[in-house]
């Protein structure tokens, strides 16, 4: 029977993606785990591979395509024994499917196994596996596409009865809706927006996926997550000067220490002396996160990447440093994997390099909380014995959401910060 190959979802955010390149064509023989072709996400370009075995019978969407929606038929693999023909017009998935791709991803639960007496789908090399080890197929849990069985789902699987057949099952009553949804925002009527310009001169820019996503979920932010902002300033001449002799103790390794390499320190440090901070929104409830994770903006061409430096508590300066100065590297050439710019529960969005004084920083859901960071400036100031003074002051931000912190935890929180910025010394400690 033909097995239709579809659009995977890539990331979380992926609704969408371009079939960037075909690496195989009809009548090319597929094996497991072969990549298939090249897909372009809305944060990055990934290799998809084969879940089954056979022989590509016709691809139905063609290299360069792009607006391909998850789950959709992109081609059609033929097993053994079937003809050229009996290919069909497949039909649109209802049910999303997990894909298997070259970097890892986010396991989901393998569907219920097949009641015995229905139809089992189950690849040609599976079936053969299943008969020399004795298996009943019935009782194996297929992962891969509509809950077909491959070879990984019978290699770990041993031999057992069959098992009886399984009474139906009492549907369970739908649930109630507690409330009545909100009203969706009416959407913008670009028809509309252009007719304004009439007239004017300008370019038509085209939306990629990061830009949409980007978009999408930023949106969400500012309309599901209520804000509040907590600001403080910190003075930097200490840090400053303590980057300075590190910096010259560390040149012979080539190894340069930035200020933004301290705040990720110092962030990472504070959710863990404030842990109640180090938490994200779950929808009916909150996760209190036991290591430090903490995102990083990283601007790109067109968009925006956050990835997150893991268990940043545990780290050294110096191996935080070329953690973050790797990621943002492959960041800008969208070669990150999902797992590295998914998770965490706090941001830091530093835009000082770019003289901006002080901002106001969106939420990036789950998150509890992001720091927006300012330009160290120099600043007339008040010095502990009264006297005046100049010091390099640093602005800094904290958005919160009010559903996972107050304002007195979101207080101590941000005092932590400033208290590992302002002793730096102390963090190597």
């Amino acid at each position: 029977m033909p097995v239709e190959i579809l659009m995977p979802a890539l990331s979380p955010t992926m609704e969408e993606g371009t079939l960037a390149k075909w690496l195989v064509k009809e009548g090319d023989v597929v094996k497991s785990g072969q990549i298939l072709a090249e897909i372009e996400t809305d944060k990055a370009t990934m290799e998809f591979e084969a879940t089954d075995e056979g022989v590509m019978g016709k691809i139905l969407i063609a290299a360069g395509t792009e607006g391909v929606k998850v789950n959709t038929a992109i081609a059609v693999l033929l097993e053994e024994g079937d003809a050229a023909d009996a290919v069909v017009a497949p039909k649109k998935a209802a049910v999303p499917v997990a894909a298997a791709v070259a970097a890892p991803v986010v396991a989901v639960a393998a569907p219920a196994p097949v009641a015995t007496g229905a139809r089992v789908l189950a690849s040609p090399l599976a079936r053969r596996i299943a008969k020399d080890k004795g298996l009943d197929l019935s009782t194996v849990a297929g992962s891969g596409p509509h809950g077909r069985i491959v070879k990984a789902d019978v290699e770990g699987a041993s031999a057992a009865p069959k098992a009886a057949p399984a009474p139906a099952a009492t549907p369970a009553p739908a649930p109630v809706a507690v409330a009545a949804a909100a009203a969706a925002p009416k959407p913008v009527d670009a028809n509309a927006v252009m007719k304004l310009y009439e007239g004017r001169a300008f370019e038509e820019v085209k939306l990629d996926g990061m830009r949409k996503t980007v978009a999408a979920r930023l949106t969400e932010a500012k309309q599901t997550i209520p804000h509040f902002y907590l600001r403080r300033s910190v003075q930097l001449d200490t840090l400053m000067a303590f980057r300075e002799q590190l910096n010259g103790q560390l040149s012979a390794r080539g190894i340069k220490l930035s200020v933004n390499d301290f705040i990720i320190k110092a962030c990472a440090l504070a959710l863990q002396k404030v842990p109640a901070a180090n938490s994200v929104w779950a929808g009916d409830r909150m996760l209190r996160l036991k290591p430090s994770d903490v995102a990083v903006a990283v601007a790109i061409d067109g968009g925006l990447f956050t990835p997150v430096l893991k268990d940043a508590h545990l780290k050294s300066l110096s191996a935080l440093s070329a953690e973050m100065k790797d990621l943002a590297t492959r960041a800008r050439s969208r070669k990150l994997a999902p797992q590295e710019y998914q998770g965490g529960s706090f941001a830091i969005s530093n835009l000082g390099m770019f003289g901006i004084e002080n901002f106001d920083a969106v939420i990036n859901p789950p998150h509890g909380s992001i720091l927006a960071v300012g330009a160290g400036i120099k600043q007339p100031v008040v010095k502990a014995d009264g006297s005046l003074g100049v010091a390099t002051v640093m602005s800094m931000t904290l958005s919160v959401d009010h559903r996972v912190i107050d304002g007195a935890l979101g207080a101590e929180f941000l005092s932590a910060i400033i208290e590992n910025l302002e002793n730096p010394l102390a963090m190597l400690a």
